[in-house]
């Protein structure tokens, strides 16, 4: 293959996309394993996450369930967006991140996302883009939002 052949599955560069641009990632569902290697890696050993028992019928908790912790959410949703941006993102340059309910083993989440703002670098060779994102559950909750501005390569 000596001649230039597109590669499948390149991100949105910056020139494909325009404020108001939306749309919605494929959906996953977290499961007792995530949690559990998600706690083992980052030390998240609050009680809430990291003990099971009557995690479903204590009747003191706030929570029922298996609550999993904002950081995996927010980790699930980046790994959802990650086609959005293969070969195309430069650099994640800051966001803001604001649970809005709690989120359960067993629950599927996916992510809705707008273009919020659309600007090229002082250079002109790259842009930033930033975006409003939703994660939301099975029953159309809302569960996390957060604003990312992205620098994206160009074409």
């Amino acid at each position: 293959m000596s001649e230039a052949v597109p590669v499948v599955g390149r991100g949105f560069a910056f020139e494909d996309l325009r404020v108001g641009f939306r749309f919605r990632t494929h959906r996953r569902t977290i499961v007792e394993s995530d949690l559990a290697a998600f706690i083992n890696l980052t030390w998240f050993t609050e009680e809430l996450f990291a003990v099971e028992e009557n995690a479903t019928d204590d009747a003191s908790r706030a929570i029922k369930g298996r609550a999993v912790p904002g950081a995996l959410v927010y980790a699930f949703a980046e790994g959802l967006l990650l086609p959005t941006m293969q070969d195309t993102g430069l650099a994640f340059l800051s966001a803001t991140i604001d649970v809005k309910a709690p989120t359960l083993v067993g629950d599927t989440l996916h992510v809705e996302s707008e273009v919020t703002e659309h600007r090229l670098t002082s250079k002109g060779d790259r842009g930033l883009v930033r975006f409003a994102n939703r994660v939301v559950n099975q029953r159309g909750e809302v569960v996390l939002e957060y604003n990312p501005l992205r620098l994206l390569k160009r074409k």
